[in-house]
């Protein structure tokens, strides 16, 4: 647990459910920034849970809320599709018992699945609380299809911590972010390098992540089946700070996932003026306008990406990255903000 600023006049207290991990696994979060600027505005937050064990984590967001439930106001949870789905199902159902207002944040590309899925959990969860937030529209859409109220209030970003790199001459520079899980499919970036070796011997792809599952080993075998050793670079996890510093040697940032939501890590990239390339998947089409701030293809399908890249460099495209940071500007806490107080009031 954690309670902060606890010597200023609050107006309403706030628990906010979630995966705390941030201090553990160097990534900054959404739970840690939200809480961070509802802070600001002059709101206390109790955060649960920073527990690696995910049994022990369940534990101890059930027993937070039992012990706050008469000094909290609302209770935010970030909800998901796997396994912390049934975490937002059982904090919420006693929030419920304990009669305090609950408020899923929903995450997750697989979310609209999982709702047709678990249809009477989701029932219980969703039409039971007292506002659901949709990071994304395609999020809105899924749950107001299922005729679950939703309201839409975009990702957060500080933008005076992301510096916009003017890039006049786009090079085969290729980042990207993302951890290395089969859904996120990181061997299409592989293949993609391949295909523009033949035309850029000079091109290069930095991939940073954290090695999750059995995708990067397969990564490195397709690095060796195709000689990129010299031309492929895995970061492991990095901090923002230190990844935003590194994107600046890059020119073109791909997303290669078969599923999505609207990730934080693109519109953090759009924030620093990298051009987007990605798989026109889940809501990618509700966060990036084809042509426009950035370029949507099909998903697994190395070519028509690797063609994609090839006109950007050949055009030089640079009005992308500055359309694409023109629109993130947006969802910056000042403007924001005005939702999120309106539904805390």
């Amino acid at each position: 647990m954690e309670m902060r600023n606890m010597n200023k006049k609050k107006s309403k207290s706030i628990l906010y459910i979630g995966n705390n991990l941030s201090k553990k696994t160097k990534y900054g979060s959404v739970i840690s920034l939200l809480s961070e600027l509802l802070e600001t505005e002059g709101y206390s937050v109790i955060i649960k849970s920073d527990k690696i064990n995910k049994v022990y984590r369940l534990i101890d967001m059930c027993l937070s809320v039992v012990k706050h439930k008469k000094n909290v106001d609302y209770i935010l949870i970030d909800t998901y599709s796997t396994s912390n789905f049934y975490y937002a199902f059982l904090v919420s159902q006693l929030a419920r018992i304990l009669n305090v207002k609950y408020i899923p944040i929903l995450h997750g590309g697989n979310l609209p699945k999982r709702i047709i899925k678990s249809k009477l959990l989701s029932k219980a969860i969703f039409q039971n609380s007292y506002k659901n937030i949709a990071p994304s529209n395609y999020l809105k859409f899924a749950f107001e299809s299922q005729e679950y109220k939703t309201k839409y209030i975009p990702n957060i970003i500080q933008i005076k911590d992301y510096k916009f790199k003017e890039r006049n001459f786009l090079r085969p520079k290729l980042f990207w972010v993302r951890a290395f899980k089969e859904i996120y499919n990181p061997t299409l970036a592989i293949k993609v390098l391949d295909r523009l070796k033949k035309k850029y011997p000079n091109a290069i792809l930095c991939m940073v992540g954290p090695f999750s599952d059995n995708s990067y080993s397969e990564s490195l075998k397709m690095v060796k089946k195709h000689k990129l050793e010299d031309s492929v670079e895995f970061t492991n996890v990095l901090s923002k700070e230190i990844w935003h510093k590194k994107s600046e040697d890059f020119d073109i940032f791909i997303n290669t996932t078969n599923f999505d939501n609207t990730p934080v890590s693109v519109i953090e990239a759009m924030a620093l003026g990298l051009t987007i390339v990605s798989t026109n998947v889940g809501g990618m089409p509700f966060l990036v306008e084809n042509n426009k701030d950035g370029i949507l293809v099909e998903k697994d399908n190395e070519k028509l990406m690797a063609d994609v890249i090839i006109n950007i460099i050949e055009n030089n495209n640079s009005m992308l990255a500055k359309n694409a940071r023109n629109k993130v500007e947006k969802f910056d806490w000042s403007i924001v903000k005005k939702e999120w107080l309106e539904i805390l009031k």
